[in-house]
């Protein structure tokens, strides 16, 4: 019996051991997926304290609840570890470690690497590897597969090699991830027909492609076209501004036209792993081939701007009240990247602060899921509450997130001003002014 047909028989029989390294966003909640179905899973984390935390109950991810975990690993069908040896036993391995972006804004795909390096030192005949974690075109065929032919194992007789584009959304109960259909692109046809049997056990829809490069490229253009379009009603919010007029106006009468539509909005900026990071994956790419990509290259540059913007616009306001910003005091209200999620990866929230710090303002914030920030040049600890009194003492209230947990009418009838970014005073209010 070949390699092949035995890893097939054990995808099909619910025998086949899966290993998911990385338990973040990505990898907890396939991991849970899985063990749902009656796999048993390990989870391969670096981090020993999310590992304890597991294993202690405690939340830390948005879209896993921590009863759910316990109970799979009181089932014995879920077991995380910080030892690597797991990998070894498992005949499905599945690398969905981050990619995050350099400072000088170039991929850093050190934890691809280095998950590489892992698996490569653990291999076995008859395993499937799949990479999930975003990066630029050709990462898999480039930097994951040579690391491990490193262990003698040929891809396609050995052992098997896919990618498959992690398409997660943070605290999104409409599309969790055993919703979102998945795409495959295995080195070879067999690669990927053993990465659509495994995935199809937890996703009702997965399609394959011809090639891994084409389902690293199918991901980065999900969210270049996100980027540009968000850039592009950023670009029209400051028009309107300069107009006279409302941009969420604008936009609800342009979603009346029922075909050649489709609504974006705008914002303080955009944070997350996805919009920031993964067009650079491309444009990045792009240079390598001495190409210019130039809307992308644009739209990341109108983005990166939108943080400043909001501070200007802020400093416009204070002086209409003839109102020093120097050592004046301003709350921020929701630091996130996004509404009711516990997620600080680009959050343009950060760079508002560092901008009004840098003016010598006064800054607080105030967020239900991060009690203090400690990133960089920021050192700070969130208010523990929106009272009446708390909120007096402040000369704006600079509304960056609109989490759904927090009593905005209570902010409305006491904030001396508020600049709202994420339009959710959907009336006119004399203290309320609007992106």
């Amino acid at each position: 019996m070949t390699n092949y047909e035995l890893l097939k028989i054990k995808i099909n029989d619910g025998t086949a051991k899966i290993c998911l390294i990385g338990l973040g966003y990505v990898g907890l909640p396939l991991a849970v997926a899985f063990a749902e179905k009656n796999y048993f899973v390990y989870g391969f984390d670096t981090d020993q304290e999310r590992i304890n935390k597991l294993f202690q109950g405690e939340r830390f991810i948005v879209d896993v609840d921590p009863k759910q975990v316990l109970r799979l690993i009181k089932k014995k069908k879920f077991y995380p570890t910080s030892n690597e040896k797991v990998i070894r036993d498992s005949d499905v391995i599945i690398i969905a470690v981050p990619t995050p972006l350099r400072k000088v804004k170039f991929p850093d795909i050190s934890y691809v690497v280095a998950a590489s390096r892992t698996v490569m030192r653990n291999m076995r005949k008859a395993q499937l590897i799949v990479l999930e974690s975003t990066s630029y075109t050709t990462t898999t065929r480039e930097v994951t597969l040579p690391i491990l032919k490193e262990s003698g194992l040929k891809e396609e007789v050995d052992f098997f090699l896919a990618f498959s584009p992690e398409r997660v959304n943070p605290g999104d109960k409409k599309f969790p991830v055993t919703k979102i259909p998945k795409a495959i692109g295995g080195l070879s046809g067999k690669s990927s027909e053993l990465a659509m049997n495994i995935y199809s056990k937890i996703v009702d829809k997965v399609f394959t492609v011809s090639s891994p490069e084409v389902a690293e490229t199918s991901k980065l253009l999900e969210n270049t076209f996100r980027l540009v379009n968000i850039a592009l009603i950023n670009e029209f919010a400051i028009l309107c501004h300069k107009l006279g007029i409302s941009i969420w106006e604008v936009i609800e009468c342009a979603k009346t036209k029922p075909f050649g539509f489709m609504p974006f909005y705008p914002g303080p900026g955009i944070g997350g792993h996805c919009i920031p990071c993964d067009p650079v994956f491309l444009s990045w790419k792009a240079k390598k081939l001495g190409y210019k990509t130039k809307m992308i290259d644009l739209a990341l540059e109108m983005n990166r701007y939108m943080p400043h913007y909001v501070v200007e616009r802020v400093q416009e306001l204070f002086e209409e009240r003839n109102i020093a910003l120097e050592n004046s005091k301003i709350l921020v209200l929701g630091v996130t990247y996004k509404k009711d999620v516990k997620d600080l990866r680009e959050s343009p929230a950060l760079e508002i602060i560092e901008d009004l710090q840098q003016k010598k303002v006064n800054v607080c914030f105030y967020d239900p899921y991060i009690p203090y920030i400690k990133i960089d040049r920021i050192n700070l600890r969130g208010i523990r509450s929106l009272d009446k009194k708390t909120l007096r003492l402040f000369d704006c209230v600079l509304l960056v997130t609109d989490h759904s947990d927090v009593d905005y009418t209570i902010i409305q009838k006491n904030a001396k001003l508020i600049f709202d970014t994420r339009n959710v005073y959907k009336k006119d209010y004399p203290n309320v002014v609007k992106l």
